[in-house]
């Protein structure tokens, strides 16, 4: 018996070879993952330093206005706006409200699960490498604003496309200006209150008035007036004071859900003229000025209740009573409906963050007067030569008159 215990199967060693060999086995897969894996890594660490790299560049290089005009703001972007405007008009909600909470999500989620894994670990290296990776994401969406629509911040000023007057306007000129508001809104009061008006988006006529506008302002290819969207933003807006805003990431525009009928189609045009590439919030206004002015009675109302407005917080109050005493009971009546809805929701510690947290990013993009750029309108209307019909005169044409009629 005992020398047939040499004969028993696991005294072969066949067990054991198997064994070792599917360990190798394991073993080589291990690390061909693991050469994978740091490859994988060491790429997606020079792409996010790439990606930070060109932010900063984008960021401070000192790009010419007339090569932005000419390559991005009258030939990339709009085509870029005519492609994804309509995409947005055709989406009943905010694409702007997907962004934000999914992007909300997604930090709080990857940010909670590194905190987890640096308090198990005892080790801060996973958090900072999770910041680490929020600044390259940071610095893509920076890139991708720019693409988009950011770049528009950079072309050339519209005080450098207008023949304009060298002379500043005097305060008389302001006033004088402010008393013809006061004068179109008495005699368009009636008319603009009359019926029942379409979305802005689908009114031929608005849409006509802004199309003409684009060609008189620049050559390039017309881009589509977008659509006045409800937000989840809509509480912040009544609280800070805002009117609207465009989406850059879906060039889509968002509409404070308080604004009275008669505030909506210059509030509209004004958000189209940052579409047409106009940034800089004077120029968004000139453009949408220019346009309510030469369409429909009630888009010229809104227009001129626009640069009364404007003019009556820039004026002192003497000459604000003048103004305020020229205005008929129509008028007045909608002057104190827009001051109710500003105060009604009102938060002033709130408003007075939100605004200053805008200047500094006007002034970011190159917006030297920040906030200031709002009311820089008054003194382009005042400035700049205009045909008949309110027709800027672009440099380089022979103006047929020297002022508005």
């Amino acid at each position: 018996m005992d020398v047939n215990r040499s004969c028993k199967p696991q005294c072969h060693a066949l067990g054991p070879t198997v064994s070792v060999l599917s360990s190798f086995e394991r073993k080589t897969r291990s690390n061909d993952l693991m050469s994978k894996t740091v490859a994988s890594s060491r790429t997606r660490h020079m792409v996010e330093v790439a990606l930070v790299a060109v932010a900063v560049v984008f960021a401070f290089a000192p790009l010419r206005p007339a090569s932005i005009e000419a390559w991005y703001s009258t030939s990339i972007y709009p085509h870029v706006e005519r492609a994804l405007t309509p995409l947005s008009n055709g989406v009943p909600f905010a694409i702007l409200d997907l962004l934000l909470v999914g992007l909300a999500v997604a930090v709080i989620v990857i940010l909670s699960r590194a905190a987890r894994d640096a308090w198990r670990r005892r080790t801060w290296r996973r958090l900072l490498t999770t910041l680490a990776h929020f600044l390259a994401g940071a610095a893509a969406i920076y890139i991708l604003f720019l693409l988009l629509w950011g770049f528009n911040y950079r072309r050339v000023p519209m005080p450098q496309r207008l023949e304009i007057d060298r002379t500043a306007p005097t305060s008389d000129q302001v006033v004088e200006l402010g008393l013809m508001a006061v004068g179109q809104m008495n005699s368009l009061y009636a008319a603009a209150h009359e019926g029942t008006a379409p979305p802005e988006w689908q009114d031929a006529t608005l849409r006509s008035a802004f199309a003409d506008v684009q060609r008189v302002l620049a050559e390039a290819p017309p881009v589509e007036p977008g659509r006045l969207k409800h937000s989840l933003l809509g509480p912040y807006f009544r609280w800070t004071g805002v009117d609207g805003m465009v989406n850059p990431f879906g060039l889509e525009v968002i509409a404070n859900p308080d604004l009275l009928p008669f505030e909506r189609p210059f509030v509209a045009a004004h958000e189209w003229g940052h579409l047409a590439g106009y940034a800089n919030e004077a120029e968004a206004n000139f453009v949408g000025w220019l346009t309510c002015v030469r369409a429909a009675p009630r888009h010229q109302y809104s227009a001129w209740f626009y640069l009364y407005w404007q003019i009556s917080g820039e004026v002192n109050g003497q000459e604000r009573a003048r103004l305020n005493a020229a205005l008929a009971e129509g008028p007045r009546r909608d002057i104190n409906a827009v001051i109710a809805r500003l105060r009604r929701d009102e938060i002033p510690a709130l408003q007075h963050a939100s605004w200053q947290v805008y200047d500094k990013y006007l002034k970011a993009n190159r917006v030297e007067s920040g906030l200031r750029s709002y009311g820089e309108v008054v003194t382009l209307l005042l400035r700049a030569r205009f045909d008949p019909g309110w027709t800027p005169v672009r440099r380089g044409a022979r103006p047929s008159s020297s002022s508005a009629p």
